[in-house]
């Protein structure tokens, strides 16, 4: 815990053994990529097992497509909530508890003699296997931080896409291979081994979670992670699942249960105090949501490639499903090839344009494959569909490690693979309706032609997307990742830099001017200030000034501000050192109610603390009182701008804004995360008083300052 007047963030326990050169060595990256290698190739090797099994078990082939189905749908429903839980219980932890459960339905499915005990090995695996991606961003990610690395680390990610890509490429020609050697239960016992060295590699290369685990009551818990999101995410998903695994049959009962589902989930996430999908970011921070949908979009393409023309190559060319998974290796090779290259340049934007180009080159390509064509030029078209994969996988990634916020990267991560997996069961119903009534060549076009439309959506999106050329920019100006950030130069005043002015809703309420300068946010910081318990009670709304505040604080994660909360309490020392004649300090210390360590107090819990944040513990009014450490912290992290909203108006706000409008920084105020306990006084110093000194804001200009940075 920090002591009094500690600015610091919390200090990270650096990992037990970690190496003093490269961070990222062997031993770590290791376990980390066999461990997310484990979903992807769990998911496409079953592929050329379905025939067995059916022959196996006496069932037509089409019922074994639930073992596919299975998976994706736990997966999709997994992969977040693996997210959530590593962010929440340690991502260590979470991932090691992942790799038992494929080790131990690598035994089920192993000993398994019908479809439904095979259906438990399915979901099973689904749910092991999704710990491994969330769980390893969070681990780099922490690891990134601890060395002090200010970029990403492309090469590591590199890795991590380029196992997980590759594998689903080579997993057909892996599963052929092993099945056509020891039989469809191959297709699970592998598992085992390659659970065991991966549970091996991660017990003896991963350090321990520093922070112990904390379960609480079972409501506590339930809220922490937010059940009902969770539970609320799954059904919505399910009920999508059900209407896309139906098509070419229109499920409307189902359509509608996604919607309803959807609607209440959006309605409930909008409350929650920690939402597990956190629907005011992905409105906010659009870079990330259209990361999502471009993601999504990109795999169901590949995916619809990978199915169907195995399909095709199996009925309509006649070939064994060893052969047609040795047809795909190219496709696998170019795929790791593709992600290696990208991996190793800092730019994302044209390898997102070159992705979605090869998609619509491999789309157009793909309506001139014929029963006729020589298989030479199909590996070629095959090719084409390996290089976009690999690239946009890499490049996708890259995006969403920079634009998600770092403590909540499990979650976010997780829900990449989500609309993967969405994308790949939307890509399952594209092929089982163009080969409805037979796998032949008019279908295989009918599947061209859906890819040509939605590589040109793609493509459209991505040459549209402004963030990608904002992104590259800041972020090629940054150190490579295996330098450390050396930080500001010392400076005894924060540094300015007066970027150009541009249009904004906001007004000076003083001027009346519609002009508001655009802010960077790797220079700015959000003080939430006073915003307890024991503060709220006194103020009108208390529940609307905090969902703004915690709006301002979902703007802040998303863009990559700074984020300092400011809490007043006294402890027994300070509390014996106030002078009667201070008029508040002396009442709050006769009542007991600003003591520290208690409720009333601490942060109001619906704004969570991440790991980057500063806390500031003050004993006077202003966030600037001489107990606290906040000049020596900003000035450290080079911010000369602040945004600040707190409570009260007429106490820490405004002696706050006033010390700070001394010291030259540059300041925005948000009226509506502000209030006093008296309407009128916050009325005069919003209209007489502050737009002398800061530019009055309210949450919704957040979004105008952000696209004015541009």
């Amino acid at each position: 815990m920090p002591s009094a007047g500690d600015t610091r963030a919390p200090e990270r326990i650096s990992e037990a053994g970690a190496p003093r050169g490269n961070p990222f060595g062997a031993r770590f990256v290791a376990p980390l990529y066999l461990g997310a290698s484990l979903n992807p190739v769990n998911s496409s090797i079953i592929a050329t097992a379905l025939v067995a099994i059916a022959a196996a078990l006496h069932i037509p082939v089409g019922d074994t497509a639930i073992l596919i189905s299975s998976l994706y749908l736990t997966s999709a429903l997994a992969q977040p909530a693996a997210g959530r839980l590593a962010e929440e219980f340690g991502p260590r932890r979470i991932f090691v508890a992942g790799i038992t459960l494929v080790l131990a339905a690598g035994i089920v499915g192993s000993l398994a003699h019908s479809l439904t005990a095979l259906i438990v090995a399915r979901v099973l695996i689904g749910a092991g296997t999704s710990a491994g991606y969330p769980a390893a961003m969070l681990l780099i990610r922490r690891r990134a931080e601890q060395a002090g690395h200010a970029a990403p680390p492309r090469e590591v990610l590199g890795g991590l896409s380029i196992t997980g890509a590759a594998t689903v490429a080579v997993g057909p020609a892996i599963g052929g291979l092993l099945i056509g050697w020891a039989g469809w239960r191959a297709a699970f016992w592998i598992n085992i081994p390659v659970a065991a060295v991966a549970l091996f590699l991660a017990l003896a290369g991963i350090a321990r979670d520093p922070d112990p685990v904390r379960f609480g009551s079972p409501r506590a818990l339930a809220s922490r992670i937010d059940l009902l999101g969770m539970l609320g995410f799954g059904g919505s998903l399910t009920a999508l699942m059900v209407f896309l695994d139906a098509l070419p049959r229109l499920d409307w009962p189902a359509l509608a249960a996604a919607l309803v589902l959807a609607a209440a989930l959006v309605g409930w996430e909008l409350r929650a105090a920690q939402p597990f999908l956190d629907v005011r970011l992905l409105v906010a921070n659009g870079a990330l949501t259209r990361t999502y949908l471009r993601n999504g979009l990109t795999l169901m393409g590949t995916y619809v490639i990978l199915y169907g023309l195995t399909q095709w190559l199996e009925v309509a060319r006649g070939l064994s499903a060893y052969q047609a998974g040795l047809m795909l290796m190219p496709m696998g090779v170019l795929t790791a090839l593709a992600a290696r290259v990208v991996s190793r340049r800092a730019a994302v934007r044209w390898p997102l344009i070159a992705c979605a180009v090869l998609l619509l080159v491999g789309a157009v390509a793909t309506l001139f494959v014929g029963s006729g064509t020589p298989m030479a030029a199909v590996i070629c078209v095959t090719a084409v569909f390996g290089l976009t994969s690999g690239a946009g996988t890499v490049a996708n990634q890259t995006v969403l490690y920079q634009e998600a916020p770092a403590a909540a990267l499990g979650t976010a991560s997780g829900l990449l693979r989500t609309f993967g997996y969405i994308g790949s069961i939307a890509s399952a119903a594209i092929t089982g309706t163009a080969f409805h009534r037979s796998v032949s060549d008019s279908g295989l076009h009918s599947i061209a032609w859906v890819l040509v439309a939605i590589s040109a959506l793609v493509l459209v999106m991505t040459v549209l997307d402004r963030q990608l050329a904002r992104a590259d920019r800041h972020h090629t100006n940054q150190p490579p990742a295996g330098a450390r950030n050396p930080g500001p130069a010392p400076s005894t005043e924060p540094t300015r830099t007066e970027p150009p002015r541009t249009e904004s809703r906001s007004a000076d309420m003083t001027t009346g001017t519609h002009t508001t300068p655009a802010l960077d946010p790797a220079r700015t910081a959000l003080l939430l200030m006073d915003f307890q318990p024991v503060v709220l009670g006194a103020v009108p709304d208390p529940q609307g000034v905090l969902a703004r505040a915690g709006e301002a604080l979902a703007w802040a994660r998303a863009h990559g501000a700074h984020v300092v909360f400011v809490r007043v309490a006294l402890a027994e020392k300070d509390a014996a050192a106030v002078p009667a004649h201070n008029k508040t300090f002396s009442q709050a210390v006769a009542a007991g109610y600003l003591t520290d360590g208690t409720a009333a107090t601490a942060v109001h819990e619906s704004l969570k603390a991440g790991e980057d944040d500063l806390t500031v513990r003050k004993t006077r009014i202003s966030a600037f009182a001489s107990d606290t450490d906040l000049r020596a912290e900003l000035r450290a992290r080079g911010v000369d701008t602040l945004v600040l909203a707190g409570l009260s108006t007429s106490g820490v706000v405004l002696t706050t804004l006033r010390q700070a409008a001394d010291e030259d920084y540059r300041l925005f105020l948000l009226a509506d995360a502000t209030a006093d306990p008296d309407p009128e006084v916050h009325r005069v110093l919003m209209e007489k008083v502050f737009p002398h000194q800061a530019e009055i804001l309210s949450t919704a200009d957040l979004a105008a300052l952000s696209t004015a940075a541009a």
